[in-house]
């Protein structure tokens, strides 16, 4: 395998998606279109012509064109507190009335809405902004945060805010049965070779998939290879159950899939998580794979023994929904 192919995506999910549990909890201003719009998990879109009682539909969220002193701005509540890495504010279609200039402040809050007693901390300093385009900031604060705060000068509209993080999760998961593989939990997605029409993060999401958008998805491949991702699981276990549902993936579905695992209790590169992968032992041996269903399996190669990475491999390439390693944490 090239190693140009690899996609690290070094355990960082989109804090902000709505699925997880984020929600904006305040807005100065959304006359023009919906705050909410901007944590949606999917890219945006233009419909050409398409206009509502306030003026032209736009997908994402826009305020009105400010008549006074002051700027917009959003709370955002993470579904999960978690340490930031970097942040991508994304004005796709907006040419003509994006914002000049943008800044984030981030706290830690067990309210809804932080208080007057919240204290804010600037995570992003004010930094100008194009039209129609991505802004990826780096984010150098490690603190745990619960709540975002987008500032837009003076006014305009955003397509997406995605908050690149992990979730801080200091839950005890004790003796009962868990899905090690779930995002909530704080499973995470490592490194990939493809994701060409699906990303990598959503195979660990919450709930049923809401259409093929919303998945693990490959682009169609060439010749003898076939496609992977790595998985760390939310805490190290002893697997008993796997669920492999490949919904909605009906004409573009894996015909075949593996598993491996192992334990891995040092801190190593990324780059080595995948030459090690190769050689990793076998929790499901190569299965075959239907159009939108629900596949499960029980764990009998590697049934008493700890891990805490997942690869999965399927063959050639195509789509999965979610998967899902019920266990127990060990």
């Amino acid at each position: 395998m090239n190693k140009k192919k690899y996609i690290f995506l070094n355990g960082l999910i989109d804090l902000a998606q709505s699925r997880l549990g984020s929600k904006i909890v305040y807005k100065t201003d959304e006359f023009f279109a919906p705050a909410k719009r901007i944590i949606n998990p999917w890219p945006p879109v233009f419909k050409e012509g398409v206009f509502d009682k306030h003026g032209k539909w736009m997908d994402g969220w826009e305020t009105r064109r400010k008549r006074s002193k002051g700027h917009d701005y959003l709370i955002l509540k993470l579904g999960k507190p978690g340490k930031i890495y970097k942040v991508d504010i994304d004005t796709s279609y907006f040419s003509g009335n994006h914002p000049t200039k943008v800044s984030m402040q981030a706290c830690f809050s067990k309210k809804n809405i932080p208080n007057k007693n919240s204290k804010w901390t600037t995570i992003l300093k004010k930094q100008s902004t194009k039209a129609n385009s991505h802004h990826f900031f780096n984010i150098k604060n490690k603190s745990i945060f619960s709540h975002i705060k987008l500032n837009i000068f003076p006014d305009g509209g955003v397509a997406r805010l995605r908050v690149y993080g992990a979730i801080e999760n200091k839950k005890k998961f004790g003796k009962k049965i868990l899905n090690l593989t779930s995002v909530l939990n704080g499973a995470t997605p490592i490194v990939c070779n493809n994701e060409h029409f699906g990303r990598a993060e959503n195979i660990l999401a919450p709930g049923i998939g809401k259409n093929m958008g919303d998945g693990w998805e490959t682009r169609r491949s060439r010749g003898k290879n076939f496609d992977w991702l790595i998985i760390k699981c939310a805490t190290a276990g002893r697997i008993g159950k796997i669920q492999i549902d490949t919904h909605h993936f009906k004409g573009n579905y894996p015909d075949k899939c593996s598993l491996q695992a192992a334990y891995i209790n040092s801190k190593i590169s990324n780059k080595s998580i995948v030459n090690s992968s190769k050689k990793w032992k076998l929790l499901l041996n190569k299965v075959k794979l239907n159009a939108h269903k629900k596949h499960n399996f029980q764990n009998k190669l590697m049934k008493n023994k700890k891990v805490n990475y997942i690869r999965i491999n399927i063959f050639p390439d195509g789509g999965i929904s979610r998967i899902r390693m019920f266990g127990k944490a060990v």
